[in-house]
């Protein structure tokens, strides 16, 4: 995973801001009169209608043509823009609106500054893995996503424990009776995965994790494993169903004639950061990593 001076020539951008939030349609409608001013394009979702001036701000058509993504708003705003690039390459720099701010890590007061770095190639591209996931059934694949935090399988309404077997390639590690398991990118092991109990690790290594949630097991422990990897989930018989999340998004329901697939995607995603921007100060920052 390589990290890139960002100087491509930005002349389309396309803002995203934090759905019902006076704060951000207000801040989106400065930012694209101020992009406007410096010649450059700006659009909006198609899920989303802004008014500039008396005229609404045109929608992306053509996602391929959009040179940079800004997000204003918090971690679900940026997860929204990552499924609507569906897998573009293209990069999304974040101004933080929300609470926590993983994703969206620069300031709402600093938004000028990093926008002005954006459009003077002084930001830097850095690539964040993601996951390429399936639904089979037999040799059918029923449907894919992919995910640049994490999947989630879990027992949904239902009281009783699900038994997952998992494998790696067509090796079987373990089946886990469980609420459910966290299959998370090493971006997504400070979400769900880190409050259930699982490791934190560094957004550009190659790994997945693999976290129990509440396992009837003292010895069900997470499990970190190569992303080269192709991981198998399938339930057992005894488990009549359970039910797929995907960053945060339902997707309906599973049985054990279902076996899903995980891998990494084929393509990156990539977050625009200041070339001075430390993981380790953003743990301490975001989740008194360290504090006594």
């Amino acid at each position: 995973m390589v990290r890139k001076q960002f100087r491509k020539k930005v002349k389309n951008v396309l803002v995203i801001y934090r759905k019902d939030t006076p704060k951000a349609v207000s801040l989106s409608i400065d930012i694209m009169n101020w992009l406007e001013g410096q010649g450059v394009k700006t659009y909006t979702s198609p899920h989303q209608k802004l008014k500039i001036g008396k005229s609404l701000a045109p929608t992306a058509k053509n996602l391929k043509a959009i040179d940079l993504a800004l997000v204003l708003g918090g971690d679900g705003t940026y997860l929204e823009a990552v499924r609507l690039l569906k897998g573009q390459m293209t990069p999304i720099l974040g101004i933080n609106l929300g609470s926590l701010g993983f994703l969206t890590v620069h300031r709402e007061e600093d938004w000028l500054k990093y926008l002005k770095a954006a459009l003077c190639g002084k930001l830097e591209s850095r690539p964040r893995s993601m996951l390429k996931i399936s639904l089979k059934s037999g040799s059918k694949t029923l449907s894919q996503w992919s995910a640049l935090n994490d999947v989630v399988i879990e027992r949904g309404p239902d009281s009783h424990l699900i038994g997952i077997s998992i494998y790696v390639g067509k090796q079987l590690i373990n089946p886990v009776k469980s609420d459910g398991l966290i299959i998370s990118t090493p971006t997504g092991s400070t979400a769900y995965n880190l409050a259930a109990g699982g490791p934190i690790l560094h957004p550009e290594s190659r790994s997945f994790v693999v976290t129990p949630i509440c396992p009837h097991s003292l010895t069900s422990r997470p499990t970190i494993l190569p992303d080269d990897q192709t991981l198998r989930f399938q339930l057992t018989e005894k488990s009549k169903r359970a039910f797929l999340t995907i960053d945060g998004q339902k997707y309906g329901e599973i049985t054990p004639r279902n076996v899903v697939v995980i891998e990494r995607a084929d393509t990156d995603h990539f977050v625009l950061r200041d070339p001075h921007h430390n993981y380790f100060e953003l743990l301490r920052e975001k989740l008194k990593f360290g504090e006594r």
